[in-house]
């Protein structure tokens, strides 16, 4: 019974034992999963700015940042281990490092590791001490001794390019500055910014940079071989620090400061500036009233130049609206005469109808006006139509002219109808139109209400605009739009003129109102019809706008406020 007893309780003692010893496998298998987790990114000890260990013994600078920001936006935990460079490079070649948070690219290396896009383009420089010659070519370095990082970009260039220079291999940037400067070897190749950064931070002013600086690489994140699905993880994270500004800021506060500093030709300048302003304090002065006087002079030229023109057209102007006054009564009398004769002409044409259709009945055809009576039954009733029309026409274009050059004080407060206004100004000018187009369209807004202005400088408006899309054709297989257009929302009307001839230049646009600008001037043009337009225009509150392209034609834009007592 003792045995029994004793044998029961070994078992359950065991068994717990075993208990134990599972949940202490899972315990540690858990806390290796944990620890595989964490993404183990290495870089260089020592290459200020861009990574380093600081005072604190903690890692810094621009990749240890940029490696941070990363890993916060794309919510994963990193471990941040810096060392000596060839034994970081081992360290990810062995599986031990997952990710480089800086290497320089190139072809060779692109075959061991794979690279994300760069966060930086390093350039490369060769320092030299003080007084030494100055290098323009890595070929002049053959016979030299020439220090470099071992394992670093510089290094595996100089072995493949077979130069001819004795190297000799440092373990950082700063090692190798830091051998030159006490007199060892001719030469270091090393990294522009990291160079200038630890010969400022460690005071070796007795070595520089000789030479502009070459070899630009890119510069980012790599892995090895087969974690492209890592190497992503980083890739995501920079191109959001890209896009939110945030990779930026990171490099404007570590490398800004550094591709900026050289000579303060900013303090220089400012010392220049003051010397400067008191030198030209005097002889300022004088200058500018100089040329005060001189433009205020230039201005009141070109104000009695404008003046005296406008006083020209205007004259041109009133003999015009006499001269058009005197022909259109000379045709106006004649054209009466013909209307009215033409009347009678018709009635006697209807009262002989009937005895001519008589004649033609009982003795056959018969020649009327050396043609046959059966011919000249249909044709003369529609020649006697034709000549009342083309005398109607005569009338209504001469009537036009007349009101277009009438004299006299201009009322702004007539009831105008545009369409009729636009219909007047392309009667005066379809003979222009006619010689420069074969597509000539018209459109009318017929809801389009009247407004109040005065028709006859609106259609002196009209007129210019449809003129000068006339002088922009090229062909006459180019067309001319024009279009009224009531916008009752904004209470206005608007008239557009569209042509397809050669366009304006953009520099030209802003001038087309100016007084006296003219592209035509050889042609006799003299640059006031724009401007006369546009200051009616402005006399009627309204406005005049123009939109053109070279080659593409260009459109006129006409806008006028209805009243609303109209």
């Amino acid at each position: 019974m003792v045995a029994f007893l004793l044998r029961g309780a070994l078992g359950c003692l065991l068994g717990l034992l075993l208990s134990l010893d599972g949940t202490a496998d899972a315990a540690v298998h858990g806390q290796a999963d944990d620890q595989r987790n964490v993404i183990v990114v290495g870089g260089d000890h020592n290459y200020p700015p861009y990574e380093f260990i600081n005072e604190e013994g903690e890692p810094d600078g621009y990749n240890t940042d940029l490696t941070r920001a990363i890993a916060e936006v794309m919510g994963i935990d990193v471990e941040i281990r810096l060392g000596n460079w060839a034994e970081i490079r081992q360290l990810l070649e062995a599986g031990d490092i997952d990710v480089l948070q800086g290497m320089a690219y190139s072809p060779e290396r692109a075959e061991l590791y794979d690279f994300a896009p760069p966060h930086a383009i390093v350039h490369q420089s060769i320092f030299a001490r003080q007084g030494q010659a100055e290098v323009t070519d890595l070929q002049e370095l053959r016979g030299k001794e020439v220090i470099v990082q071992e394992r670093g970009v510089m290094h595996d260039l100089m072995l493949q390019s077979d130069v001819g220079a004795l190297l000799f291999p440092a373990d950082t940037h700063a090692d190798a500055l830091r051998m030159l400067a006490s007199g060892k070897h001719d030469y270091a190749l090393v990294a522009n910014l990291p160079g200038l950064y630890l010969g400022r931070e460690l005071e070796l002013s007795n070595i520089e940079p000789v030479g502009k600086t070459f070899g630009a690489r890119r510069y980012g994140y790599s892995v090895a071989k087969g974690r492209e699905e890592l190497l992503a993880q980083f890739s995501e994270g920079l191109a959001i620090l890209k896009n939110t500004g945030r990779q930026q800021a990171i490099y404007d506060q570590w490398l800004g400061p550094l591709e900026t500093s050289g000579v303060p030709w900013k303090k220089i300048g400012q010392v220049a500036a003051v010397i400067s302003a008191v030198l030209l304090l005097v002889l300022g002065g004088i200058v500018i009233w100089n040329r005060m006087l001189t433009r205020e002079v230039a201005r009141r030229a070109q104000e009695l130049k404008i003046q005296q023109q406008k006083l020209v057209q205007a004259d041109k102007m009133t003999s015009l609206g006499v001269l058009v006054s005197g022909v259109a009564h000379e045709i106006n009398n004649p054209c009466s005469l013909v209307l009215m004769n033409l009347s009678m002409l018709k009635a006697v044409l209807r009262d002989s109808e009937e005895a001519y259709e008589a004649f033609f009945q009982q003795h056959g055809d018969f020649v009327l006006g050396h043609l046959p009576y059966s011919r000249m039954s249909k044709e003369i009733p529609r020649m006697l139509e034709d000549i009342s029309t083309g005398a109607q026409r005569i009338r209504r274009i001469v009537d036009d002219l007349r009101d277009f050059a009438r004299q006299g004080p201009v009322d702004l407060n007539d009831s105008v109808d545009l369409n009729a206004v636009v219909a007047a100004a392309i009667r005066l000018v379809d003979s222009t139109i006619r010689q420069s187009t074969d597509h000539f369209r018209v459109r009318y807004d017929e809801s389009a209400p009247r407004f109040r202005g005065s028709a006859q400088k609106i259609e002196q408006v009209v007129i210019n605009l449809i003129v000068n899309a006339c002088q922009a054709l090229d062909s006459r297989d180019s067309a001319i739009s024009v279009t009224t257009q009531y916008e009752a929302d904004k209470n206005r009307l608007c008239l557009e003129v569209r042509d397809e001839g050669q366009g304006i230049d953009p520099e030209n646009l802003s001038r087309l109102s100016d007084p006296f600008f003219t592209t035509k001037r050889e042609q006799g043009g003299m640059g006031l019809g724009l401007s006369v337009s546009l200051s009616i225009v402005q006399e009627h509150g309204g406005t005049l706008d123009y939109d053109s392209e070279p080659g593409h034609g260009t459109r006129a834009m006409l806008s006028l406020p209805i009243n609303p007592e109209t």
